[in-house]
């Protein structure tokens, strides 16, 4: 069993404060966010940032749909409303999986940031897990550059 591993990235034309805030708001903006994979979202507790819990169905192939129930952290403390924002962290731990996302927001000069998406999940064995290894990041990537096109189109407002 190998672990599986996508990644997205994305330069967005908004303050790292903002981007960041943006994907911590699981009450009004991340459910507005998500691609059409994306289905029976839920908040269950919190929303906003670290405490959350929220649920939704992931529908990354015609025949593959993950129910996912995730808890969030951030275990970089969150932004730092000073002057001088560094960055942050969000990380989503799936209950039902192996799958952990995590999200991290960095400047990237002037009046932008840097969005990178990376989950990893231990992926199956034998030919379905090489299969799962070759395709599936690739697909994943896909839906997470359309989930950080469509929260730049919502921060840069």
């Amino acid at each position: 069993m190998a672990q599986v591993e996508a990644t997205t990235e994305r330069i967005i034309a908004a303050d790292p404060e903002a981007v960041f805030d943006a994907l911590a708001d699981y009450k009004d903006v991340r459910g507005k966010v998500l691609p059409g994979q994306f289905s029976e979202y839920e908040v269950r507790e919190g929303g906003d940032g670290e405490g959350t819990l929220v649920h939704w169905k992931l529908q990354a192939t015609s025949k593959r749909v993950r129910d996912c129930l995730l808890e969030v952290s951030e275990p970089s403390g969150g932004p730092s409303h000073a002057a001088g924002y560094g960055g942050g962290q969000l990380v989503e731990k799936d209950r039902n999986s192996s799958m952990v996302t995590t999200w991290t927001v960095t400047p990237a000069g002037e009046g932008k940031s840097k969005a990178v998406v990376s989950t990893v999940w231990n992926g199956a064995g034998g030919i379905g897990g090489f299969f799962e290894r070759t395709f599936a990041p690739k697909g994943l990537g896909r839906i997470y550059d359309e989930l950080l096109q469509n929260l730049a189109t919502e921060v840069e407002k």
